[in-house]
């Protein structure tokens, strides 16, 4: 594929500021200049400017120049204007001094009105002060600095959006990948640009599409492990059961059969796992009361929390009996079920996991704290990542896939989950839900 000429960024802002600048100084010009020009035509124009001139001519050829002056000073005075008779091509020292040099500048825009009255006289007029007439300078000033402000304001807007959209929608486009739409990518007009934005645009859509196809391969390769694991496993426990049947050794078989056992259960937590994440929040779903669903979970761990030596407590609000959130029943037990599990598993024996339950503001919280050793606060933020285990300071038996799959679950279910390390010790994860409703 041929590779497309870059124009870079800088020289895009550069040009643009000087175009904006130039074009300013060109305008302006013209615009004062026009305006100029308009106006010394327009006192050019003034209806019977000629004759007047002729009659003046006539009064100083008949009776001095007195006469004519006075002649011109009346008639001006009518017509608004100064007006002096001099002499072709001969400096006339009659002539205030800033209308001479007016008169002698080649450059100067501003200028009197000269009207060719004979072959021996000209007619100089130009506006009385406060009369209609001679634009002040100011107000040229006015105008150049107006047209200024206007050319360079606009090109900087353009050169503003040109720089600043494209990657608010990189910045909209990245947040809405990371929050779960993987499919999005930057569009086309952003990514075919030619310059470093649509570098950048293009760089981030390969980047995306290859983290995006290697999180996917991930996803279906442990999917597709734990699928085809469970059939071997489920055949081995099989033999294991008959080869004990058969008299074989009672502790050989026990210990093979608790290996099997603990990878049934670290396939079904990883098909649980991408089975939420697959649905999302599409299933079916149900009022569902959270300290009924919370007790439940208590009496299925009762054996396990005895074995472990730790007494778990459950402290709930008066109003939680009647409140009740939307959700699945069997996955949001699922999900406490694992944060519970991960509690009672880092508790020491003699202590204790408390559980509380409370609503505010249409969210009900379950706080569930155990008295464990905590955990790191650099890791805590990663305590929720599948296969994350915070080896250093809780060393488990689980896969650091529980926590995964409740965070996903209770995600699903429009909610929150966080977890922090407690003031005394111990880690605090607290779960809130928004309220569907009040009995």
């Amino acid at each position: 594929m041929k590779k497309r000429m870059m124009f870079p960024l800088f020289w895009r802002i550069f040009l643009s500021i000087w175009l904006a600048m130039a074009i300013t100084v060109v305008v302006s010009n013209l615009a004062t200049r026009t305006l100029l020009d308009r106006e010394r035509q327009a006192i050019e124009r003034q209806v019977g400017l000629r004759e007047l001139a002729l009659e003046a001519i006539r009064v100083r050829e008949t009776e001095g120049r007195g006469d004519a002056w006075r002649f011109l000073r009346t008639q001006g005075e009518r017509l608004e204007l100064r007006l002096i008779l001099i002499e072709r091509d001969r400096h006339d020292g009659r002539l205030p001094s800033f209308i001479r040099d007016r008169m002698k500048s080649g450059w100067y825009p501003q200028k009197p009105a000269v009207i060719d009255v004979t072959d021996n006289y000209s007619l100089v007029a130009w506006p009385r002060v406060n009369g209609e007439g001679w634009l002040d300078p100011k107000f040229f000033r006015f105008i150049e600095l107006g047209l200024a402000f206007v050319l360079i304001t606009l090109a900087c807007w353009w050169i503003a959006r040109m720089v600043s959209q494209p990657l608010k929608h990189m910045e909209s486009t990245a947040q809405r990948i990371a929050g779960g739409k993987t499919s999005l990518r930057v569009s086309d007009k952003i990514a075919s640009r030619r310059d470093e934005v649509g570098q950048l645009a293009a760089a981030f859509n390969a980047m995306t599409e290859q983290l995006c196809s290697l999180l996917e391969r991930q996803k279906h390769l442990l999917r597709d492990i734990s699928h085809d694991l469970r059939t071997p496993l489920t055949r081995q426990r099989i033999a294991i059961e008959l080869a004990s049947d058969s008299g074989a050794d009672e502790q050989l078989i026990a210990s093979i059969l608790r290996q099997n056992e603990r990878l049934e259960a670290m396939t079904s937590q990883i098909l649980t796992l991408y089975r939420v994440a697959d649905q999302g929040g599409d299933f079916e779903r149900e009022a569902v009361k959270p300290v009924s669903l919370v007790n439940h979970v208590l009496r299925d761990a009762a054996d396990y929390a005895e074995h472990q030596g730790v007494d778990c407590k459950l402290v709930a609000e008066s109003d939680m009996a009647n409140v009740s959130v939307l959700g699945d029943a069997g996955l949001l037990q699922r999900a406490f079920d694992n944060i519970l599990q991960n509690a009672l598993d880092h508790t020491p024996p003699g202590k204790q996991v408390r559980i509380r339950a409370s609503v505010s503001d249409g969210w009900v919280s379950i706080d569930i704290v155990d008295e464990g050793p905590g955990v790191d606060d650099e890791l805590v933020q990663h305590l929720f990542e599948p296969f994350f285990r915070a080896d250093k300071s809780r060393g488990g038996k689980g896969w650091g896939l529980g926590l995964a799959i409740a965070r996903d679950i209770i995600s699903a279910h429009d909610g929150e989950i966080r977890a922090v390390n407690g003031q005394s010790g111990g880690l605090r994860v607290t779960v809130r839900l928004p309220v569907f409703t009040i009995a």
